[in-house]
C-alpha cells in the first residue's frame, strides 16, 4: 500500500473516533485496511482504554465472513486489556485451519495466536503449522507472525509429511540431544551453513552418537512419499499436497547438512541423490518442489568424501535439469577437478562406480546357499536368483528374505543404484558427439571398454582409433572386415558419428550391428544426419525446416532442458524472454531456436500460473557465443536483440559457415522436440483441440511429410517388415506403414504414428500406452530410444489381427461406416 494511502487509512480511523462513531470504526476494524502496518497499528492502540473495550464487545457481537478479520481486530484493541477476553470468546474465535496450506494474510493469523496466547487457550497446532508455511512462503508479508510463533508451545515439525510424522513419532524416546539438533536444524535459513552452525552441528553430533547416520537415512527415504494429511486442493494455483512443506524443508537442509559432517558411505550418497532428484520432481503449477532441498543435497554431497558421493555428483551431472541445481552440481565437479588437477569430463567419467560389477556388468552375489545375480543386459538391469539346489527361481528365495534382509536390501539398493546411473551415463555419453572428446586409448578402454557400468554402453556403440572406425565383436575390437585390431596405447579414440561418412560406409556398419545383434543403446549407426538443404541456403543465416508447428510448451520444456538446451517457461505476461539456447563452447557458438507461445486466452491457452500451454515454432540461428542475447515479448512480436549503446547487436552465422557435425547435431534436437512435443501426435486431437483452432495443423503433421526421423524410420522399416511374423500383411507405401486386417486395411503413419482406414482414409484413434508391450520384443531393433517405431510396430502386430481385437473403444471405430 502506498504511504499517501496509508495516511488517508489512518486519518479516517481518527476521524471515526473523534466523531464518536463506533459503528463506523467496528465496520474500518474489520475491513482488513490497514492491515498490520505500523500507523494503523499504532492508531488502533493508541484509542481511549474505554473506546477499546466498548469496540472489543462490538466487534465480539459482529457477524463476519472471515473470523481471521476478527481475530486481527481483536489482538489490536486488546493488546494492553487484561481479562478483556475469556477463553470461551476465543475459542469461538480461532478458526479451523486443518487442510489449509497457507494465508495471505499472516498479520491475522499473527491475531489469533496472540488473542489466545492472552486468555490462555493453548493454541491449536493447525494454526500453527499454517502459520509456520506462511512465514516461509508469504516473506514480504508476515508482519507480526514470526514474533508471535517464538512464543508458541508446539512440536518442532507440521505433521502431515510421512517423514516428519516419523520423526515425531521417534523424538520422545531419542532424547534432548535430538530435539536440539532438530532445534538446530530448523535454523538452516542460508544458502550454505555457516562456520558457527557446522561447530554448533558437530557440537551436538558428539551428543546425539551413532545413531544419527541410520536414522536420518531412513527419514529421508520417506521424504516425497504421499501427504498423511491432505490439504484443500484450491487457491494456490498448484496441488499443495504435492509440494514439501516449507518449515519442515528447512530441518531437511539442516540435516543433510549435518550428515555431510560424518564421513561417507554408500547409504548416505544414495539417500542424498535420491533426495536431489525427488525435491525436483516437477508440480504443476509450481515447478520443482523444494529447490532448496535439492540444493542442500547436492551441497552435502560435494562435502562427503569418497567414490560413492563423488558418483552420485556424476549421476545427478547427467539427470539434474533444473538450472540453479544444476549449477550447483557442475560446481561441485569442478572443485573436484580442481582439486585433483584434472578436467571436469575426466572427474565425470572416473566418479562412475563399478557396483561390484565384473567386466560386461554382471555379478554373483551368495546369501546363504541361494545366490542373486545382477546383470546389465542392453539397458535393462535385472536380478536373477537361484535356490540351493542352483535352480532359478521367480522370486527372493524365503531363507534370504528371512536370514539375509540387510543384505538383501543393500542389493536391491545397489540394483536400483545401477539402472539410474546406466541412465545417466547414456544420456552423458550421447553428449559426447558435440563435446569433441578424445581419448589415448588406454585411458579410454580404462574408463569406457572395460569399465564394468560404462563398458556395457561402449562396447555397443561405434568408436573411431587413430582413423579406423571399430565395433565390439567376439570378444574383441573388429572393424568391418571383422579383423580384430590392437591399437596402439597412444591411439586417439573419438566417437563414431555417421555425418561426413561415406554413405556406403553407414549402411555397412548398420549391417554389422544387425549381424552380431548389437542394440545400440542411443541412435549412431541410425543416426540421423541434417545436411544443408537448398531452402536453407536461400535463407542463408536462419533454418525454416521446423517452423510453424505447435508443440506442448512443458513437455518441450522438459525435452530441451534433457538435451542440454536451456529454455524458460514463457509466460502471458508483460515481460521478455529469450528463445531456447543450446551453448556450444567446445565450438565457440550458441543455438537458437525460436519459439513464441500459442493463444491469447488467459486460462484457455495458459496453466493458472500463467505459462503457455502451447508453443509455436519458428526459426533456428546460430551465433558466436558472446553476440547479446534476442528476447521477444511475452505476448509475441518477433525476436530483437538489444545490446545497449556499447556493443552492436550481432547478426545471425551464415548456415554454410556452421560446421556439418554441429549443424546435424542441432537440428537433430530441434526435430527431436517437434516430434515428441508437437499436439500433432496426440491422437485424441482430431478435432483440433480448443476450439478446432489446430485442426489443419493437427491433419498435415499426422499424416503430412516425412521428417529426416521419419525419413530413418522408413529405411529401417523397409528392413524390419520382412522379419515380422506378420510380414505378408505388411507394406511400406510413400509415408506409411500398410497393414492388412481381417476387417479393414490399416495405414499407420511412419511420423505420428496415427492410423487411416481404408478404403475412405476414415482416422482410426487408438491411444498406445505409456509402455507398448509389443513391438520392440517382437522383432530385433538395432537401438533404443525410438518409442514411436515402438508404438508403429504395436499397432502393426494389433491391427494385423483386428478380428481378435476386443476393446470395444477401437472395434466401434472399425465397423463403423465399413
Amino acid at each position: 500500500m502506498t504511504d499517501v494511502w496509508l495516511q488517508r487509512v489512518v486519518e479516517d480511523l481518527q476521524g471515526s473516533a473523534a466523531a464518536g462513531d463506533e459503528a463506523e470504526l467496528v465496520r474500518r476494524l474489520l475491513s482488513g485496511h490497514g492491515g498490520a502496518s505500523e500507523p494503523f497499528t499504532s492508531a488502533v492502540r493508541s484509542l481511549p482504554r474505554d473506546l477499546r473495550t466498548r469496540l472489543t464487545g462490538a466487534v465480539l457481537a459482529r457477524s463476519v465472513d472471515d473470523v481471521l478479520d476478527r481475530a486481527w481486530a481483536l489482538s489490536l484493541l486488546t493488546h494492553d486489556l487484561d481479562g478483556a477476553l475469556t477463553p470461551d470468546d476465543v475459542e469461538r474465535q480461532v478458526p479451523d485451519l486443518a487442510g489449509r496450506w497457507t494465508s495471505h494474510r499472516p498479520h491475522r493469523l499473527a491475531g489469533c495466536i496472540e488473542i489466545a496466547r492472552r486468555a490462555g487457550v493453548e493454541v491449536p497446532l493447525p494454526l500453527v503449522e499454517v502459520g509456520r508455511r506462511s512465514v516461509q512462503l508469504e516473506q514480504y508479508e508476515r508482519g507480526p507472525l514470526p514474533a508471535a510463533l517464538a512464543g508458541v508451545r508446539a512440536p518442532a515439525l507440521n505433521s502431515g509429511e510421512a517423514w516428519s510424522d516419523a520423526v515425531l513419532a521417534q523424538l520422545p524416546a531419542l532424547g534432548p540431544a535430538w530435539r536440539a539438533l532438530l532445534e538446530h536444524a530448523l535454523s538452516a535459513t542460508s544458502g550454505k551453513p555457516s562456520a558457527r552452525w557446522d561447530e554448533r552441528a558437530r557440537q551436538l553430533l558428539a551428543q546425539v552418537g551413532d545413531g544419527l547416520r541410520p536414522a536420518v537415512v531412513s527419514w529421508l527415504a520417506l521424504v516425497g512419499r504421499p501427504r498423511t494429511a491432505p490439504l484443500e486442493r484450491r487457491q494456490w494455483g498448484y496441488d499443495a499436497n504435492e509440494a514439501f512443506d516449507p518449515h519442515n524443508a528447512n530441518a531437511l537442509r539442516g540435516l543433510v547438512w549435518t550428515l555431510s559432517l560424518l564421513p561417507g558411505d554408500a547409504a548416505t550418497a544414495r539417500a542424498l541423490g535420491a533426495l536431489v532428484e525427488t525435491s525436483l520432481r516437477k508440480v504443476p503449477g509450481l515447478g520443482p518442489r523444494s529447490p532448496k532441498t535439492a540444493n542442500a543435497g547436492v551441497y552435502a554431497l560435494s562435502r562427503l568424501e569418497g567414490e560413492d558421493a563423488l558418483g552420485q555428483l556424476a549421476r545427478l551431472a547427467a539427470r539434474v535439469t533444473h538450472r540453479t541445481t544444476s549449477k550447483e552440481v557442475h560446481a561441485a565437479l569442478d572443485r573436484r577437478a580442481a582439486a585433483a588437477g584434472i578436467s571436469r569430463e575426466e572427474v565425470e567419467e572416473l566418479a562412475v562406480p563399478g557396483y561390484g560389477l565384473q567386466v560386461g556388468g554382471r555379478c554373483v552375489v551368495h546369501l546363504g546357499r541361494a545366490t542373486a545375480e545382477l546383470a546389465v543386459a542392453d539397458s535393462d538391469v535385472t536380478l536373477t536368483w537361484r535356490n540351493a539346489a542352483g535352480k532359478v527361481v521367480k522370486s527372493v528365495p524365503a531363507a534370504v528374505r528371512r536370514e539375509h534382509r540387510e543384505e538383501l536390501q543393500e542389493l536391491k539398493a545397489t540394483a536400483k543404484d545401477v539402472a539410474a546411473m546406466l541412465s545417466a551415463q547414456v544420456e552423458r555419453v550421447d553428449r559426447q558427439f558435440l563435446a569433441r572428446r578424445t581419448w589415448p586409448f588406454t585411458a579410454w578402454r580404462e574408463r569406457y571398454l572395460d569399465h564394468p557400468l560404462v563398458g556395457t554402453i561402449a562396447r555397443r556403440l561405434i568408436w573411431v582409433v587413430d582413423g579406423t572406425p571399430l565395433g565390439w565383436a567376439d570378444g574383441a575390437l573388429r572393424g568391418l572386415d571383422e579383423a580384430a585390431a590392437e591399437p596402439g596405447a597412444d591411439a586417439e579414440v573419438r566417437l563414431w558419428h555417421p555425418a561426413g561418412r561415406d554413405v556406403g560406409e553407414v549402411l555397412a556398419w548398420r549391417e554389422w550391428l544387425t549381424r552380431h545383434e548389437v542394440v545400440q543403446p542411443f541412435k549412431q549407426a541410425h543416426r540421423e544426419v541434417y545436411l544443408l538443404t537448398d531452402a536453407e541456403r536461400a535463407t542463408a543465416t536462419y533454418s525454416n525446416r521446423f517452423a510453424a508447428h505447435v508443440v506442448r510448451q512443458h513437455q518441450f520444456n522438459a525435452l530441451a532442458a534433457a538435451r542440454g538446451w536451456t529454455h524458460r517457461l514463457r509466460l502471458m505476461v508483460d515481460g521478455s524472454f529469450p528463445p531456447a539456447i543450446r551453448d556450444l563452447p567446445r565450438w565457440g557458438l550458441r543455438a537458437e531456436f525460436w519459439v513464441e507461445g500459442a493463444g491469447e486466452e488467459y486460462g484457455q491457452d495458459t496453466t493458472e500460473a500463467g505459462a503457455y500451454l502451447r508453443l509455436t515454432t519458428d526459426q533456428v540461428r546460430f551465433y558466436p557465443r558472446s553476440a547479446p542475447e534476442n528476447t521477444s515479448h511475452g505476448y509475441g512480436g518477433g525476436y530483437e536483440s538489444w545490446s545497449g549503446t556499447e556493443r552492436q547487436p550481432a547478426a545471425a552465422l551464415e548456415l554454410q559457415e556452421v560446421p556439418t557435425l554441429v549443424l546435424s547435431e542441432v537440428l537433430r534436437d530441434v526435430d527431436l522436440f517437434v516430434g515428441v512435443a508437437s499436439v500433432g501426435n496426440d491422437p485424441t486431437w482430431q478435432d483440433g483441440g480448443p476450439q478446432g483452432r489446430f485442426r489443419a495443423y493437427w491433419q498435415s503433421y499426422s499424416f503430412g511429410e516425412l521428417s529426416a526421423t521419419a525419413a530413418t524410420r522408413r529405411d529401417l522399416l523397409a528392413r524390419l517388415v520382412p522379419r515380422l511374423a506378420i510380414a505378408e500383411r505388411c507394406s511400406l507405401r510413400d509415408r506409411f506403414l500398410v497393414v492388412r486386417g481381417d476387417l479393414r486395411t490399416y495405414k499407420i503413419h511412419l511420423g505420428s504414428g496415427n492410423v487411416l482406414m481404408e478404403p475412405n482414409d476414415q482416422y482410426l484413434c487408438i491411444v498406445a500406452k505409456q509402455t507398448p508391450d509389443a513391438g520392440s520384443d517382437a522383432v530385433f531393433l538395432p537401438f533404443e530410444g525410438d518409442r514411436t517405431l515402438e508404438v508403429i510396430l504395436s499397432k502393426a502386430l494389433l491391427l494385423a489381427d483386428d478380428s481378435a481385437i476386443t476393446d470395444v473403444t477401437i472395434t466401434s471405430q472399425i465397423r463403423c461406416d465399413r
